[in-house]
């Protein structure tokens, strides 16, 4: 009888391709699939998938842990949901290539945009690099819980190109354009997945100065392109400029994809304000680009996006009014016990926001547009549950409704403020982005907005609310959403050794319980570098979770198990293989 590492013992197989599911057996020896089938052979370790869901491990290509994978043995919160591969360095942000006098303001424009804590990335990033192939050396030799990949982001490479005048928005030399070029290659060849960069405007340092890379005019992005062009290999990652006509931003992308001759994602969402159906331009837009043979995806969120507020998180209605800023340091039970003491409660609500940055008082106004998030989370609210609109439905006013809300579940209580992929409730919008044969399901953001966002969720959120739970035409069948989280990610990002069950192929794969598959709400979690505080959110369902042939998590908990290593560029599929002690 043949040994093997792992068998997972009649489970229904889900390929990763959109391919009819079966019910069989898959053998693992060492870190690829076996066999599938009926395998006669025994395992070291065997898994009873019986009335379970078994399918590749999920491959999350938009993540920020650049810092994360550099301190901690744990992507978390994204290593909870089924995620055994991520790719970091989006949105033209992260750290490296880094010199040592520049690495401040890498650290701010991370804060700024990402919510990573100054302090965190301090004491947590170790900056035992310079150049980004030296970056990718240093990554090289974590061991964490799931794999991870890296793209170059245009910030970074800016700044160490051009040094003060990238951050003064100096237009490049020949000589810049140049050494950027040749530096893109350079990264690509060396194991980087792409190159990243962003256009939103909102994306800002601490001190509300533009990204370095946020003016770059499109011979500078032709650039970057080149470089790719040169390696021959890697993605062109870009967040696109929202104020901007779709047509506008649609015609740059083309041409950046042009120059390039490498794939280019994009990130696409339904905006809160404005033409609520200019995505639908985008997505049209992009029909012709993969017509006229431009390989050119959409990034799109399963969910409303926005903000979370609570006592314990980066932001909250109250947060700039004098008498909570006294109490804001204080451990979450003893400012619950302040805030519940009239005398207190009287006093803030008499208050004032001590405060003239007008990006801040906007972002806490945005509360008012609020919901109660709950447990489990409701991320698809009735619009009558907006905070301000349940106060007059109550005859309060808001600060009062809101001081009591966020006192809930003894302070733990969140608010969430969707401020896109959510329009007046309606979610037909996202359910047609997702099913567009040119969209990816991404933008789960893991390793970001630790007090602000927790979307690393997504493919648990993506599972339950669009295959499991939906109805009519709503509902996505279930192989082609596994298919959503697998295969279609990584054959993005060039990954052509996983998202799929075959053998083979690396054995990375979920056992799921799909009938318990549940989201929990986010929690705060203190255990970042220098006592930095996190969201974090896990679920119920995932029965295990294995990487490389290692179980790294069994419901839920980790096993101690750290398989999880860089992965250097593009992957090649797996010639097909026959092993001759698989079982018929």
């Amino acid at each position: 009888m043949a040994k093997y590492d792992i068998v997972i013992r009649n489970g229904t197989i889900h390929d990763g391709e959109g391919g009819a599911p079966r019910v069989a057996d898959v053998a693992i020896e060492g870190q690829v699939i076996a066999a599938i089938g009926r395998i006669d052979g025994s395992g070291r370790e065997e898994i009873d998938a019986t009335g379970m869901l078994v399918t590749p491990g999920f491959v999350d290509v938009h993540t920020h842990y650049d810092g994360q994978a550099s301190w901690s043995d744990r992507l978390g919160p994204t290593s909870l949901h089924g995620v055994t591969t991520v790719v970091m360095g989006n949105c033209g942000v992260g750290f490296a290539p880094c010199r040592p006098h520049q690495r401040d303001i890498l650290v701010e424009v991370m804060e700024g945009v990402e919510d990573v804590p100054e302090v965190v990335m301090i004491q947590g990033v170790p900056w035992n690099w310079e150049t980004f192939p030296d970056y990718l050396d240093a990554m090289a030799e974590r061991r964490l819980d799931v794999d991870f990949a890296a793209q170059l982001p245009h910030s970074a490479l800016r700044v160490y190109v051009m040094g003060e005048r990238a951050a003064s928005f100096d237009p490049p030399t020949a000589d810049d354009l140049a050494r950027m070029r040749e530096l893109t290659a350079e990264a690509i060849r060396a194991g980087a997945v792409g190159i990243s960069t962003s256009r939103n405007m909102l994306h800002r340092t601490t001190q509300g100065a533009p990204i370095p890379s946020l003016f770059s005019e499109e011979v500078e992005l032709n650039a970057l392109a080149a470089g790719l062009c040169d390696a021959g290999a890697g993605v062109f990652q870009l967040i696109p400029n929202v104020d901007n006509p779709p047509a506008e931003e649609f015609r740059l992308m083309r041409r950046i994809a042009e120059v390039a001759r490498r794939p280019l994602s994009y990130s696409l969402m339904q905006l809160p304000s404005g033409d609520p159906e200019a995505w639908r331009d985008s997505i049209d837009l992009m029909a012709q680009a993969v017509a006229d043979g431009l390989p050119i995806r959409a990034q799109v969120a399963p969910r409303g996006v926005g903000t979370l507020y609570g006592l314990d998180l980066s932001f909250n209605p109250f947060m700039l009014h004098p008498s909570f800023r006294a109490i804001a340091q204080l451990p979450l039970a003893e400012k619950v016990a302040r805030m519940r003491d009239p005398a207190f409660r009287a006093q803030l609500l008499s208050e004032q926001a001590d405060e003239s940055d007008p990006m801040t008082l906007r972002r806490i106004a945005g509360a008012r547009e609020s919901y109660p998030l709950g447990d489990p989370p409701n991320y698809e609210p009735d619009p009558s549950e907006r905070v301000d609109r349940k106060a007059a439905a109550l005859g309060k006013s808001y600060e009062e409704h809101v001081y009591d809300l966020l006192l809930e579940r003894d302070g733990r209580a969140l608010l969430f403020w969707p401020v896109a992929n959510y329009r007046h409730g309606d979610s037909r919008a996202v359910r047609e982005m997702l099913g567009d044969p040119n969209t990816v399901m991404a933008l789960a953001d893991g390793g970001a907005h630790y007090g602000l966002v927790c979307d690393s969720s997504f493919p648990t959120y993506f599972l339950t609310r669009w295959v499991r739970d939906a109805s009519g035409d709503e509902r996505f069948d279930l192989a082609d959403g596994i298919a959503q989280l697998t295969g279609k990610p990584a054959d993005l990002v060039g990954f052509g050794d996983r998202g799929r069950l075959k053998p083979g192929y690396k054995a990375d794969v979920n056992v799921i319980d799909f009938d318990r598959l549940t989201l929990s709400a986010p929690e705060m979690r203190h255990d970042l570098p220098a006592g930095g505080k996190r969201l974090d959110q896990g679920a119920e369902g995932y029965v295990a979770t294995i990487v490389s042939g290692e179980i790294t998590y069994r419901n839920g908990a980790p096993t101690g198990a750290l398989p999880g290593r860089l992965v250097r560029g593009q992957q090649s599929a797996p010639a097909p293989r026959a092993f001759a002690r698989a079982g018929a």
